[in-house]
């Protein structure tokens, strides 16, 4: 039986995980979940995670969510993935949880605490500061501010402590593991910031930006593409921005905001 995928690509562990299937060439089937219509919240999709969250996964009748348990169970189950994403050395294994450990506690709290609501953008910095107007709901600049001390920090420790050496991926390393697409998916969630803002936060790491390249040159063109309903929110984005700007004359009309993918 096909495994089965629920995810929405607005979600940054959702594309984690379907930029993983596609890169090692896991059969599966995309069962999207609009978070933005609150589909997570239904009696019928708790009875695949009830915690009713995304992603989550059915293997037969073998049912898993939270997004780094369902990367370790796939570089485990299915034959064919390399060894890199998930070392059979124990202690190599026991560097990537510290990492991805180390993701919920630091980089996810300034990067994502609202993943389940009814915001499609979920980062608190991004909503606060970009996001909220369009969607009617008020900014929040103390929010804003504290979500940027944590992802500041936590792009702080990405440039000084996880990067370490000449290695192009996290741990030193020279290929990605399943932690280097875990996190690099949280931080493309950034892309929908104004480039001003963006080059602000990430302008100060460039370790940090240059392995976002890398992890996006080792796993493309599925990054690309499962990243690019990112670019076409910040399109739309764009377009009510101007269109808001019009409506009030025109007169402080923003720049437009050019992808970096």
């Amino acid at each position: 039986m096909k495994l089965k995928v629920y995810a929405d690509r607005m979600s940054q562990p959702s594309r984690a995980v379907i930029i993983f299937c596609k890169v090692n060439g896991i059969d599966y089937e995309e069962i999207k979940v609009h978070i933005s219509k609150g589909q997570h919240l239904t009696p019928e999709f708790a009875e695949i995670n009830p915690m009713k969250q995304l992603p989550a996964i059915a293997d037969g009748r073998f049912k898993l969510f939270e997004s780094h348990a369902i990367l370790i169970y796939l570089a485990c189950a299915f034959p064919g993935v390399a060894d890199h994403w998930y070392p059979a050395d124990v202690f190599k294994r026991s560097k990537i949880h510290s990492v991805l450990d180390w993701h919920h506690s630091n980089l996810r709290r300034g990067a994502d605490r609202r993943l389940n609501s009814m915001i499609l953008f979920s980062a608190p910095y991004v909503f606060n500061t970009t996001i909220a107007p369009i969607l009617g709901r008020p900014l929040n600049p103390q929010a804003a501010a504290e979500a940027e001390i944590i992802l500041s920090s936590s792009l702080s420790k990405l440039e000084s402590f996880w990067l370490k050496g000449n290695g192009r991926f996290l741990l030193g390393g020279n290929q990605p593991s399943i932690a280097d697409l875990s996190l690099v998916c949280e931080l493309m969630q950034l892309e929908v910031l104004d480039e001003k803002d963006r080059t602000r936060l990430l302008g100060p790491h460039k370790k940090v930006q240059q392995w976002i390249e890398n992890t996006r040159n080792a796993t493309n063109p599925h990054f690309d593409e499962v990243h690019r309903v990112i670019m076409l929110a910040k399109e739309r984005q764009q377009h009510q921005l101007l269109k808001a700007t019009k409506n009030e004359g025109g007169s402080n009309m923003k720049k437009p905001l050019v992808s970096r993918m």
